[in-house]
């Protein structure tokens, strides 16, 4: 058997992946360990027949493992929580930081090991687990105090007991799933550093004091970096040369994501690879032996990994150094392909978590592909580009490009058309000239400080280069591809399609040297046919398969309001039958802020338009929005429209026609502005036919009231009222308006002798407010069914109860989405169909 260890792993693998998807409960640790006693007697026994048997074993083997493993990820707190729930008590929690402490603005977060955890009339035993901690400072002396504190300290703090929150939108980061992967269950809300006592750990040689150290020794280099490279460009150089992001900036790295260049902001093997030259480059100028360099360059590699922040793709790259070097060192041939399938193993036995990182799922697939394509595409196009250099980066380019591209699309939702291009002109001269240069310039840095900063300034001229590049791509809109997130089968049809492309082209290019060499020029012109047309169909074939997987809806004809989970605020996105997209409002996050309060803000603060909105419009495939509706310019309204605009092509841009003097709408609209999207001023009109099942109509406000009404600094009473006919159904969406506006839209359709069937849905105004939806409004439209969007625990009391109870006493049908999340109405031919995130029963 040729490489039984990647074949293993991959077997091993494949046991994770059906533990996934599947749940059979009598695998267990038990038979996981006797099914690997199983294997190795037929291995000895060498017993006929035992490969398929052992490789059925080995699966099941890694199937209860990963089963065993997920099902001992609990809380300790599992049997207090079957009796009551702990959520949202004031506990006191004891253990020790488990984590730095990062401080950004107002909060400080980190993580604690927590041996226990005190209620009022009890205490309750935790045995180490680990608790994510939010500590909001309540004055800017507090963020020195709480940057003191380190790694091991014993810690005794007060606060709320908060389990982590789930996902409330279709296909949202579900924020609880990421802290269980990693061994999280509970979050602690505190609030001033005087709740919190820490007592420094004492000085002594353990894990735990070698973590802190190496804490230290990130925060030393941080502030020399700081020191050596110009502002803009020590959060770039950080990220790139030791793995901090914490002050990388949100909208550089948001670019290289869409450029796909993230992977230069990785640490990974690129960084291992300059770290051992350097390290060999020194021991061989200090006349060392090569067993000698070769063994401390391993010792060494361990350190390297933890100062870098040991994310699952530097510690694939470092493991495989070690493997290689300790090959290198005992003269034993290496094979890198069993190097990689080691590492693998070794990884997922230690966590089997790892296998749902997209760090390690990009990181062994990209170098899986380069190890076995690179070389292969090489010789393909040896007879397309005589220059070995432009081959070369050709193959790594395309190989790179094409393995990653699902797993991109599946995770960002992203593709750039110019990614390769950005690849192979920007990529060399990172890792060439800016990743070695800045190397030496910390390095010089760290003994001199005027030579490390000499030597950054020249960086930064680079930098600026590369930075002003990047700019100009970004702004080439039209290379920008949106894709949904695919499905796994779409996945796997995807690399079959592209492994059979190559051996077909392998085969047509070599021709069929297989057939006997009678009438050897008539058999091989055959040959070649036979090989093209397969070829050709091979390769229609895939570009089917990426037409399918850019807009899977292309062929349904249903249509889909959603009503997004905003919190405190308003978006609907609805998707017509013949695929046109719309969206009323977008959400957003109200801040309030007082003078002398700057040292709140936060680096990269939460923004529902980008943290949420796009994400979620992305994941579902929107390519460009049809249109784009702002009821009215309240920020729980039109925050998050920036976002959106400023990645999602927008057809036309609707609004009430008014203005609102603040900085958001003003960098809203000028946004609009430059990016030439025709702005409407909604007005009472019309029917608009968007497709041929589905049209729209601006009942208010009237045009006399625009006219009438320039600046305006109260918002809702002039909210754009949209009607939606779709497929037969009828909507009403209403903004935030109140009884007013009710009253003069009644009054103005009663005067038009308007008498309109029943609603088939209502979003229900201004949150559910006590100030809208009137009795009369509801006489007038008899709602089926209402959608109230409004924030779970809101400070405002919404829905109020006198809403609840007409809307109960109509008999109409309440959906909200404080209680269940993101809610989803679909018209098919035979009615409409409504889902929640959160079930109702929860």
């Amino acid at each position: 058997m040729k490489r039984p260890v990647v074949i293993g792993c991959s077997l091993w693998i494949t046991g994770y992946v059906l533990a996934l998807y599947s749940h059979l409960p009598w695998l267990s640790l038990t038979t996981s360990s006797l099914m690997l006693a199983a294997i190795v007697v037929i291995h000895l026994l060498r017993l006929p027949g035992g490969q398929p048997l052992c490789a059925l074993l080995l699966v099941g083997a890694a199937y209860g493992y990963f089963q065993w493993t997920d099902q001992r990820n609990v809380t300790a707190l599992l049997p207090l929580t079957q009796q009551e729930n702990p959520d949202g008590r004031e506990v006191t929690l004891l253990g020790r930081f488990s984590s730095p402490v990062t401080v950004d603005g107002d909060r400080a977060s980190f993580t604690v090991e927590a041996e226990s955890v005190r209620f009022q009339d009890r205490a309750f035993p935790l045995g180490g687990e680990s608790v994510q901690v939010s500590l909001r400072l309540l004055a800017q002396p507090q963020q020195e105090v709480a940057s003191a504190w380190r790694r091991g300290d014993a810690l005794t703090l007060t606060g709320t007991l908060r389990s982590p929150s789930p996902a409330r939108n279709f296909g949202g980061f579900d924020y609880r799933r990421y802290l269980r992967l990693h061994y999280t269950h509970w979050q602690l809300i505190a609030k001033g550093v005087d709740q919190a006592q820490v007592q420094p750990a004492a000085a002594s040689i353990s894990s735990t004091q070698l973590l802190r150290w190496n804490d230290m020794l990130r925060e030393y280099l941080s502030r020399r970096m700081d020191l050596i490279f110009p502002a803009p460009q020590a959060g770039f150089m950080k990220s790139m040369l030791i793995g901090l992001t914490d002050d990388l900036d949100p909208e550089r790295f948001q670019q290289f994501s869409e450029l796909g260049l993230t992977h230069i902001l990785a640490i990974s093997g690129l960084n291992v690879a300059v770290f051992l030259g350097v390290c060999f480059w020194g021991m061989r100028r200090l006349k060392l032996t090569k067993e000698t360099y070769l063994r401390i360059c391993f010792w060494l590699l361990p350190f390297y990994i933890l100062l870098t922040g040991a994310s699952p793709s530097i510690v694939r790259a470092g493991l495989m150094a070690m493997v290689a070097l300790y090959a290198a060192r005992k003269g034993v041939t290496k094979d890198v392909l069993h190097s990689m399938a080691i590492v693998a193993w070794v990884m997922l036995v230690w966590n089997p978590y790892f296998l749902l990182d997209v760090s390690f799922q990009l990181s062994f697939l990209v170098t899986l592909g380069l190890i076995l394509g690179v070389q292969r595409v090489n010789d393909l196009l040896e007879g397309w580009l005589t220059s070995s250099v432009l081959r070369n980066t050709a193959s790594i380019t395309l190989v790179s490009q094409l393995i990653s591209l699902p797993v991109s699309i599946y995770y960002f939702n992203q593709f750039s058309l110019l990614s390769w291009l950005a690849n192979a002109v920007l990529v060399p001269v990172i890792s060439l000239v800016v990743f070695p240069a800045g190397i030496i310039a910390v390095v010089s840095g760290l003994m001199y400080l005027p030579a490390g900063q000499g030597m950054g300034g020249l960086i930064s001229w680079l930098n600026d280069a590369i930075f002003w590049a990047t700019d100009k791509l970004q702004q080439l809109y039209l290379f920008k591809q949106i894709w949904p997130t695919p499905s796994l089968p779409w996945i796997a049809f995807y690399y079959l399609l592209l492994i059979g492309i190559y051996g077909l082209w392998k085969r047509w290019s070599l021709g069929n040297m297989d057939e006997p060499p009678i009438r050897l020029e008539s058999i091989q012109d055959r040959g070649g046919a036979k090989h093209a047309i397969g070829l050709w169909l091979a390769v229609g074939g895939f570009l089917v398969l990426l037409w399918i997987g850019y807009s899977p809806d292309r062929l349904e004809r249903t249509g889909l309001v959603q009503f997004i989970d905003v919190g405190q605020g308003d978006a609907i996105f609805i998707r017509t039958p013949y695929g046109r997209n719309l969206l009323i409002d977008g959400g957003g996050t109200i801040t309030f802020s007082k003078a002398g309060e700057g040292w709140k803000a936060r680096k990269d603060p939460y923004e529902v338009g980008k943290k949420l909105l796009v994400p979620l419009l992305k994941k579902r495939g929107v390519h460009q929005l049809d249109m784009l509706v702002l009821s009215h310019e309240d920020a729980d309204h039109s925050g998050g429209l920036q976002a959106v605009i400023e990645q999602i092509p927008v057809k036309q841009f609707v609004f009430n026609g008014t203005y609102n003097p603040n900085k958001g709408i003003e960098k809203l609209f000028q946004t609009a502005l430059d990016r030439k999207f025709p702005m409407l001023a909604g007005e009472q009109s019309g029917w608009i036919q968007i497709d041929p099942v589905t049209r729209l109509r601006v009942l208010y406000p009237f045009s006399e009231t625009v006219e009438q009404a320039e600046f305006v600094k109260e918002q809702n009473e002039y909210s754009v009222v949209l009607m939606l006919e779709m497929m037969g159904t009828k909507w009403l969406f209403t903004g935030d308006m109140g009884k007013e506006s009710e009253l003069a839209l009644l009054g103005r359709l009663k005067e038009n002798k308007e008498e309109p069937d029943r609603l088939d849905v209502m979003k229900i105004a201004h949150h559910g407010s006590k100030y809208s939806t009137s009795q009369e409004w509801l006489d007038y439209w008899q709602p089926r069914t209402a959608v109230i969007s409004v924030g779970a625990g809101n400070l405002y009391g919404h829905p109020a109860p006198d809403v609840m109870e007409r809307l109960r006493n109509r008999g109409t049908h309440v959906l909200r989405t404080d209680l269940m999340g993101e809610v989803q109405l679909e018209v098919r031919k035979d009615g409409l169909f409504a889902r929640t995130k959160i079930k109702e029963a929860d």
